[in-house]
This record gives structure tokens, sequence and C-alpha cells, in this order.
């Protein structure tokens, strides 16, 4: 039977996925809320199609290490991801973990079908002003790699992985204030206007690592 499986934990987002994909053409659509649910249903349906939430119990970005567990096991089966996170960086990182689609859960029904029609077919689907964002990001993390010094590239790597200024300090044994200048002038090399955009940078360079 042509089944899909969908792995979120909020009930409306649910039964609206059910839907939409038994009017996509699903013969037997299942459910699970946790990533751990949604392996063994996998294991032991095997569906076509995988819709993911990437925020899945709480747990931060679950639903990353479930497409990187499942892509371990199964390169072909198809994965769309369908996220209240519209940020770029996560979208990229969930590509490169091996989602075929990433869809915003703003989106329109239509938007919807047309994703798992592309991704049903094993063809990777992300929505143009999403893909220009993440090909600007991309971009954006390839500049000056030769231009950063040692500590400028320890800084950022640190920055790429979650650290707190504190933290990177205590890392690197200097003080907060050579952190805090070292990410100043990171700022001005790599076109960064805010911090967080700095640590954008940062987190696309260790994807593309």
């Amino acid at each position: 039977m042509n089944r899909a499986l969908i792995i979120d934990d909020h009930p409306i987002v649910l039964e609206g996925c059910r839907r939409m994909l038994l009017e996509a053409g699903f013969g037997e659509v299942l459910e699970a809320t946790t990533a751990l649910e949604g392996f063994r249903i996998y294991r032991r349906s095997k569906p076509g199609l995988i819709v993911v939430d990437l925020s899945i119990g709480g747990a931060g970005l679950a639903g990353l290490s479930f497409i990187r567990r499942l892509r371990r096991h199964d390169d072909v089966t198809p994965l769309l991801v369908f996220s209240m996170h519209s940020d770029p960086v996560i979208a990229s990182r969930a590509l490169k973990a091996g989602a075929t689609g990433f869809v915003a859960k703003d989106i329109p029904p239509g938007t919807f079908l047309e994703a798992v029609e592309k991704v049903r077919q094993r063809k990777p689907y992300i929505g143009h002003e999403m893909a220009m964002q993440v090909a600007m990001l991309g971009s954006r993390a390839q500049r000056g790699p030769s231009e950063l010094t040692g500590r400028e590239q320890q800084t950022l790597a640190l920055l790429g992985k979650g650290k707190a200024y504190s933290q990177i300090a205590d890392e690197l044994g200097v003080s907060y204030k050579t952190v805090a200048n070292t990410c100043s002038n990171l700022k001005e090399k790599l076109k960064a206007s805010t911090l967080q955009d700095l640590v954008r940078i940062a987190v696309m360079r260790r994807v593309g690592a």
C-alpha cells in the first residue's frame, strides 16, 4: 500500500497533514509524535514518504537527529521537512542532514501539495525565497577564509558550535574582552551586521565542513 508517515507532536498539524496527504493520493497515513516512535513505524511499515517536523517534543531540533539516523539506513525514501522554523540556516542544516525537501508551516495548502509531489518523485524541493536565502548564506560563509587569523578561525568555529563569549574565552584561554574584540573584527571581515548574523555564518561554515 502507498503509505506516508507524519512525525509531529501537534494534533492540529497531524490532522491537517493527514488530510492533505490523503488528497495527494496516499492510501494510508501513519502518525508519530516522537522521533523514536517515528523511526519504529518507519522500520515496520516502510512508508513511501516521510513528513517530519524538526522541533519534536520540545527537544530542540530533534528532527535533525531523526533525519541523520534514517539516512544511515536508507538514502532513498523521500523525506519532507515541514517546520515552524523559516530560518535559512536551519533549512540548510536539514538539507545537509539528508532531507529531500523543506517547507515552512506558514505556506498555503497548495504549496505543501506541490512540495509533496516533487519530493515523492525524489526531486529536491525548497521554496524559491528560501532557496535564495540559503544560497546567500552559503556564499557569505565562504568569504575571506584566508583573511582570518588563527584566533579568528578558532573563535568562529566555537561560535558555530553555539558557544557563548565566556565559554569561548575559557576554551581559548583569553579574556572575555579579547573574544568580544575578535568577534567585532570577524563581523567586519565577514560583512556581518549583528552577532546573530555572525553566528549564522559560523553555523554555515560548520555545516559545510
